[in-house]
């Protein structure tokens, strides 16, 4: 089901600042979320998935371009960054990255405000174009969150489903097993192990032989990639 109001994570580890953004925001009738440290932010993102994340650079645990370049490895949530460096080298580096909008401190709101509607409104023309996944009898639609095989309802956990649409997004392509391991834990778990037995769990709902998979395929020592209509494996 689609949210009411758009969901803005904002990262920022300065109380005073949180607590004014989230103020404003939700004022604004947006859904506001929050996080002080970057594991806690890659965390959110992928338990909550967030409409729009508003991000500082200068976190505790780990500089905020590190965290862009993780987000960009399994999700293309839009990223508006907040900082107080001013350098003009931090504003191409974080845009290189996959930052969408860049806005320095101190701010004014109103801009703020505007900056963030229009990286909704690029995240929405995105969705759009890929609301739903359909190939070899699978159907993933993404807005309601559901799956279908052979046009019977399949029920996932929400890590499962994490782990099976990271896959439909990048569907026919290698998705690493730290992509995977960022869908279902945000980055907080580095075991590969952790995916290998999800994605045992997902094989055991959606393949005809688990033993023998003919839809989530391994590539070893890499990932795993889902077949699609027009990809065959190599014999």
């Amino acid at each position: 089901m689609t949210r009411p109001n758009p969901r803005v994570l904002v990262v920022d580890d300065e109380q005073p600042i949180l607590r004014v953004l989230k103020s404003t925001l939700v004022t604004s009738g947006l859904e506001v979320i929050t996080a002080e440290t970057a594991a806690a932010a890659l965390q959110l993102v992928a338990q909550s998935s967030p409409d729009v994340i508003l991000l500082d650079l200068g976190l505790p645990d780990l500089d905020g371009k590190k965290v862009i370049q993780a987000l960009r490895e399994w999700t293309e949530t839009p990223v508006v960054v907040l900082s107080a460096r001013h350098e003009e080298n931090e504003r191409i580096s974080a845009l290189d990255l996959g930052a969408d909008d860049y806005v320095t401190k101190p701010f004014h709101m109103g801009e703020l405000q505007a900056r963030l509607r229009t990286a909704l409104r690029h995240a929405e023309r995105r969705r759009r174009g890929a609301s739903s996944y359909s190939g070899q009898g699978l159907h993933v639609n993404f807005e309601r969150r559901s799956v279908r095989l052979m046009g019977q309802e399949v029920h996932l956990t929400r890590k499962e489903y994490n782990l099976l649409s990271c896959l439909a997004h990048h569907a026919g392509q290698v998705v690493t097993h730290k992509q995977l391991l960022a869908a279902g834990w945000g980055g907080a778990i580095t075991d590969t192990q952790f995916v290998r037995v999800y994605v045992g769990q997902i094989r055991q709902k959606l393949e005809v032989d688990p033993s023998a998979p003919a839809l989530i395929l391994t590539e070893p020592g890499i990932g795993y990639r889902l077949r699609t209509d027009d990809w065959n494996p190599p014999l």
